[in-house]
């Protein structure tokens, strides 16, 4: 028997395989931008899918999981509005399991997933993407219609971004209605836990009550706690969340440039200070693309 890897491949998607083979995709945002960096992996190069775990349902994490799903017949689990677009897209509905959090299910016989509620990080904020030791202040009590004339706006800069960039955001938008419903997902495996966060929000008392082994929590955009945004500092925020989950390792994602003229590449020291001064027992791993890292630290 071998030990689990994983492979990051940018924004929030990443490769699990455990030490049993088992493969499992979270997220599936491959294919990017040509003025991205590139991971050098793309949709049409995965051959061997068992499972792929969708966080929510924007582009940029849900794009890819249905031409992988109906290549490899792997079975897929997101919120209700993932399954649904990826219907809509011609994933077998066998191959979908909808789920918007407190299930537990079974991917083989020593591997599980529970689902966890979440939340979306701000990205209706004044403030969508900024560095991570920038104090980011206000915006609360919005409400929904608030919050939903910022997202018309943000969506309008997309659609003023150059060519390649409407034509990359025409192809991979699957007639998805906002995020779905934030998801989290804590893979049990036979060497470890991993806790997958593919945004940066969450429900505090939730966390709470996690302790995984490692977890993966994405650093940029404007924190949301609780429901609302959060007042501070990005590396401030995760520090906390790394506080709270007591995990050995956090492996930072979405912190890359992945969309060039509206993401930013976000340095990671300022997160990497906080986490060491509010978790001493917690360490950050950068890891870069398609390294196979071995996540649980066991040759």
């Amino acid at each position: 028997m071998g030990t689990a890897t994983l492979d990051w491949y940018g924004c929030a998607t990443f490769r699990l395989r455990t030490a049993e083979g088992l493969t499992v995709f979270l997220d599936a945002y491959l294919d990017r931008v040509p003025d991205a960096e590139q991971s050098g992996v793309g949709v049409d190069d995965v051959t061997e899918a068992d499972w792929i775990l969708v966080g929510h349902s924007h582009f940029d994490h849900v794009w890819g999981a249905e031409r992988i799903a109906r290549r490899t017949g792997a079975r897929v689990v997101g919120s209700y509005e993932s399954v649904r677009v990826l219907a809509d897209a011609g994933v077998p509905e066998d191959q979908l399991l909808a789920v918007a959090g407190g299930e537990r299910v079974a991917l083989d016989a020593t591997t599980s997933v529970r689902v966890l509620p979440s939340l979306h990080s701000c990205v209706w904020s004044s403030q969508p993407m900024p560095p991570a030791d920038e104090v980011c202040l206000g915006e609360l009590g919005l409400t929904f219609q608030d919050r939903g004339e910022r997202m018309a706006a943000l969506w309008a800069g997309f659609d003023a971004m150059g060519d390649d960039v409407k034509a990359h955001l025409a192809a991979a938008r699957l007639g998805e209605r906002g995020d779905g419903g934030a998801l989290v997902f804590v893979v049990e495996t036979s060497e470890g836990s991993l806790l997958f966060q593919d945004s940066i929000g969450c429900w505090s008392g939730v966390l709470a009550g996690e302790s995984p082994d490692v977890a993966i929590l994405a650093v940029a955009g404007r924190g949301n706690r609780d429901g609302e945004p959060v007042q501070g500092t990005t590396a401030d925020f995760v520090a906390e969340q790394a506080a709270a989950l007591g995990a050995r390792t956090i492996v930072p994602c979405h912190h890359d440039d992945w969309l060039p003229g509206f993401s930013r590449p976000m340095d990671t020291a300022p997160i990497r200070d906080a986490v060491a001064r509010e978790s001493p027992g917690t360490t950050l791993v950068d890891l870069g693309y398609a390294d196979g890292h071995a996540i649980f630290g066991r040759d």
